[in-house]
């Protein structure tokens, strides 16, 4: 069923063409993804839908009897209105229903034939399920929890950050669930925990939608389809991100030469699209099996658990066989044990590591664990409270939200030939005509004159990257770049970042760009705990998600061996209280003969790595060997897994 339905919808703002002719249908259950570059016309459909903005042309069918609500990019509330009470208020509705429900249902206990009553109960149950309100408080209080908002709940709403205000009136609007939910960058201020969470809340509540947002795993995880607004044209592609950048992709290919340029940067976009997600799906599969096979097994021997926990948390912080490789390239920073406190809360605790010439480094983490203030410590702008931080002799160039390199008062111009002339020299040392340069990062010719004050924040962030890349930098150090950033910007950014000779060092909470840049993470975990991986970062997280459920699925063994234990002892069944003299001196020695092994595995694949080492022993030798070494180890870790369960058993 169409809820909302435009044709030839047509908007200009002075010479400004943003939309031509445009049509477009929202279906019931529907959720619509719309991209393009910025000023292109996003915002404008959605001002439209909502009434907002009246078109020059065309015709508007709603259907009347739905409620649609827009979040808001700066949302207003009541004042002295607590953090709950702005999200209550959002339910009014909804709690009334459930108050006539329960009211309604008590009036039936005794007038159980009333039609009337019947049909409207049958109503108001009908509306309760569809808001998926039952148990209204207790998902208050899960959204409280997952949006990091519980701690300011009594708070004055009025009082906290734009970001923090933005996730109050996100989780209002998701609870009240209204019948088509229009949503504009809605994971912007959320770290990827929360990005996850609201995943779920949209695809499994059946939720209308139509968003914009240049994440490109939020989309592909929710958007049933792709709407692509640029040039005032609207074209619709089926499916998420990767199967838009399929489509676009055949689109392009018929097209002229002048999008030579554009086709380089989908082509590439789309293999990396379909290379990380397919290599990442057969990983998922193959860990998903594992791990049905795991519960069937884990009963009889809850050891199993243990160790696929311990092979996961190993894979998390897997050694990079690159390293030793990189020795030889020029040291930028050496931090031995650091730490560091920010009023009572660690935020990094005995961090150790180096950073070397052309590390390309992802800070990530939850909102709040302490990224930005490690961006500072590389900064130099903060120093750590223990341990060793040495910087080398280079340059660093720096980006932030606040954009501090720029002049509101410079035209774009003036900016780029601040002594005059109209060419930049490039960190590569290109030498570029400014308008040249400054297309590659979307920008038409007449905006060379405009000043910077009068640009919106994305084309700010576009002029701030833009100029990064004029400076001979050694390191570039990036706070969160991909915000107000549009898709087509992000790609440019990626391009030029992945052909940076440099070091660079970036906080970011979007997914794809980790993924796509990084090729080392560091983790904030909380509790100044920092922990250093070389996964993609989609991966870490699986892996994360899968370490939890096996503790709570370890627990819950637990919780049935003890039950069984309790019952066997109250039934006089002797019970064994510690290990047989043999098992006694296994358990003792392995610890040390699995030790040898891991120094010896350590020790092959070196060989392995080393053209003299494995020519003089035989690189099928060594392989052998290592295969062989590998099967023990798996063997004694099992076992001393497998004994130590006893031990645990034994004292409980």
């Amino acid at each position: 069923m169409a809820l909302i339905d435009l044709q030839n919808i047509s908007k200009q703002y002075d010479t400004k063409v943003i939309l031509k002719e445009v049509n477009f249908t929202l279906l019931e259950g529907q959720k619509i993804a719309v991209i393009g570059q910025n000023g292109q016309g996003k915002s404008t459909l959605f001002k439209v839908i909502m009434g907002i903005t009246e078109p020059d042309s065309g015709e508007i069918s709603i259907d009347k009897s739905i409620k649609i609500e827009m979040l808001d990019q700066q949302p207003k509330f009541k004042t002295n209105t607590t953090v709950r009470q702005a999200i209550e208020d959002q339910l009014v509705e909804i709690k009334n229903a459930k108050t006539e429900y329960e009211k309604l249902t008590l009036e039936l206990a005794t007038n159980y034939e009333n039609k009337e009553l019947l049909n409207r109960q049958s109503e108001l149950a009908t509306y309760i399920e569809f808001h998926n309100a039952w148990d209204i408080d207790n998902t208050i209080e899960r959204v409280l929890k997952e949006f990091k908002l519980k701690e300011y709940e009594n708070k004055d709403v009025n009082l906290l950050s734009g970001g923090e205000q933005r996730r109050v009136s996100l989780a209002g609007l998701i609870l009240k669930k209204p019948d088509v939910l229009l949503l504009d960058e809605p994971t912007n201020h959320l770290d990827v925990y929360m990005v996850e969470f609201l995943e779920s809340l949209l695809t499994k509540n059946n939720f209308t939608l139509l968003f914009i947002s240049h994440d490109r795993y939020f989309i592909d995880n929710i958007a049933t389809n792709v709407v692509e607004i640029d040039g005032g044209v609207l074209r619709n592609f089926n499916g998420g991100y990767s199967k838009y950048l399929e489509q676009k992709q055949q689109i392009l290919e018929g097209m002229q030469k002048d999008h030579d340029n554009l086709i380089r940067l989908v082509k590439r976009e789309a293999h990396w699209m379909q290379r990380g997600v397919t290599a990442r799906r057969k990983r998922n599969e193959r860990r998903k099996a594992e791990y049905f096979d795991l519960k069937k097994k884990a009963k009889s021997n809850p050891a199993l658990i243990r160790k696929m926990s311990l092979e996961l948390q190993r894979e998390q912080k897997s050694f990079n066989t690159e390293e030793k490789q990189q020795n030889k390239k020029k040291m930028l920073y050496e931090l031995d044990d650091i730490c560091k406190s920010l009023g009572d809360k660690m935020l990094i605790k005995d961090f150790t590591t180096r950073i070397l010439q052309k590390d390309t480094i992802a800070i990530v983490g939850p909102n709040g664990s302490g990224k930005s203030t490690m961006l500072k410590i590389f900064m130099e702008k903060l120093q750590i409270d223990a341990g060793k931080f040495k910087k080398g002799d280079f340059e660093i160039g720096y980006f932030d939200q606040q954009r501090e390199m720029l002049s509101d008062n410079k035209t774009i111009m003036e900016t780029f030939c601040p002594n005059g002339g109209d060419r930049v020299i490039l960190d590569d040392g290109r030498n570029m005509h400014v308008f040249g340069y400054l297309k590659n990062f979307l920008f038409p010719k007449e905006y060379l004159d405009k000043k910077i004050g009068v640009l919106s924040g994305g084309e700010k962030n576009r002029v701030a990257l833009a100029l990064l890349f004029t400076k001979k930098v050694d390191c570039l150090i990036l706070d969160e770049p991909t915000n107000d950033l549009d898709i087509p910007t992000i790609n440019i950014l990626e391009e030029y970042l992945q052909n940076f000779q440099g070091a660079l060092i970036f906080v970011s909470h979007d997914r794809y760009f980790v993924d796509k840049i990084a090729k080392k993470l560091f983790v904030f975990k909380g509790e100044g705990l920092v922990e250093e991986s070389f996964q993609p970062y989609t991966e870490y997280l699986e892996i994360e998600k899968e370490i939890i459920e096996l503790e709570a699925f370890e627990k819950e063994i637990s919780k049935e061996e003890k039950q069984k234990e309790q019952k066997q002892e109250t039934q006089g069944t002797k019970k064994q209280t510690k290990l047989s003299y043999k098992d006694q001196r296994e358990y003792d020695s392995l610890p040390d003969e699995i030790e040898e092994l891991e120094v010896k595995i350590e020790e092959l694949n070196s060989c392995l790595m080393d053209p003299e080492c494995y020519t003089q022993r035989g690189i099928v030798a060594v392989s052998d060997e290592l295969d062989k070494t590998k099967v023990t180890y798996e063997q004694k870790v099992e076992r001393f897994l497998e004994l130590e369960e006893l031990v645990e058993s034994f004292k409980s």
